[in-house]
């Protein structure tokens, strides 16, 4: 099955899409994607597809984003060392961090350049959806938990969050203005025929304008998307809605291709230009970049002097 959420005569609604992508099914209003998924729920109103809109398939609570693609992290870092390798603490566990669930965006949508950006990103995930609460799960209980799984565009302005983390806080602005997620949630039985043990064999391209970065797979995810549940709620809890982003797979982003081959080989994203992501067995992600505002200009820190003071 694949649940959306669509716009219909000026009301969200959550719809299960058809076989052949062409038409959509209602389900009764106020039906979350979450109650579709998991309540066995039916819907009914067909509609074909080209009239409603799609939008982001959920509204998650919160957005954890992994980076278990060792290929990107080796490309990535190979921008600051030529030879960089990824790091032991990559090896050593997975990690996440939280990005903003206020900044969702969904398929077709315009992601504006953000403000003072000049070297704006795309970036290739899949995302897992949590269908059930739990905390301290272990890896195989995880797959219960697991709702379905959608394309997730993690955008990144390069530019601003390299400068923030030389402060060794983390990301803030660099991550803060789009997660785009869509077109639908596919449940778990859908890929069936693509696992391949713990994993997902399902190609995956990005497209910038119609040009390919490059492909990679699904199944070269370091850790499963199991293990990143039992992981996510270590300690915590997941709750429905919250969404784990896989992290950028390889030649899924500007920055990876930057650090093996150069600056030369790509431009950053810009107004006019066309983001489109393609996952087998999910769908297509399809982004327009527009013109974005110009930063509000603020002083720099008003420093006193406290070296006197106990």
């Amino acid at each position: 099955m694949r649940v959306a959420r669509v716009e219909h005569r000026g009301q969200i609604r959550t719809a299960v899409v058809s076989p052949d992508g062409e038409s959509v099914r209602l389900f009764a209003p106020n039906t979350t994607p979450i109650e579709a998924l998991t309540s066995g729920q039916d819907a009914t109103e067909d509609i074909p597809l080209a009239d409603v809109t799609l939008k982001a398939p959920v509204e998650p609570p919160t957005i954890r984003d992994f980076s278990v693609f060792e290929q990107h992290m080796e490309g990535v870092r190979k921008n600051l060392d030529p030879n960089a390798t990824v790091p032991e603490v990559w090896i050593a566990s997975p990690f996440c961090y939280f990005s903003n669930p206020h900044a969702l965006t969904g398929p077709n949508d315009e992601i504006p350049v953000p403000p003072g950006c000049t070297d704006l990103d795309l970036e290739l995930e899949v995302a897992a959806v949590i269908g059930k609460a739990g905390t301290n799960i272990e890896p195989d209980e995880a797959a219960d938990h697991i709702a379905g799984y959608t394309i997730f565009n993690d955008w990144s302005a390069r530019d601003l969050q390299i400068a923030e983390m030389a402060l060794g806080l983390g990301i803030c602005k660099g991550k803060d203005f789009a997660n785009t997620l869509g077109p639908w949630i596919v449940t778990p039985d859908e890929l069936d025929p693509y696992r391949k043990d713990d994993r997902f064999d399902l190609t995956l391209e990005a497209k910038v304008n119609g040009r390919s970065l490059g492909t990679d797979t699904l199944a070269h995810m370091a850790w499963s998307f199991e293990e990143l549940v039992s992981y996510a709620s270590r300690g915590t809890w997941v709750k429905p809605g919250d969404v784990l982003g896989s992290g950028t797979c390889g030649f899924g982003c500007l920055l990876e291709l930057w650090g093996r081959f150069g600056r030369d080989c790509h431009q950053p994203l810009g107004p006019g230009d066309t983001v489109e992501l393609n996952v087998q067995g999910i769908g297509t992600l399809t982004n327009r970049i527009a013109a974005g505002p110009n930063p509000i200009p603020l002083p720099t820190a008003r420093r006193v002097d406290y070296s006197t003071e106990r």
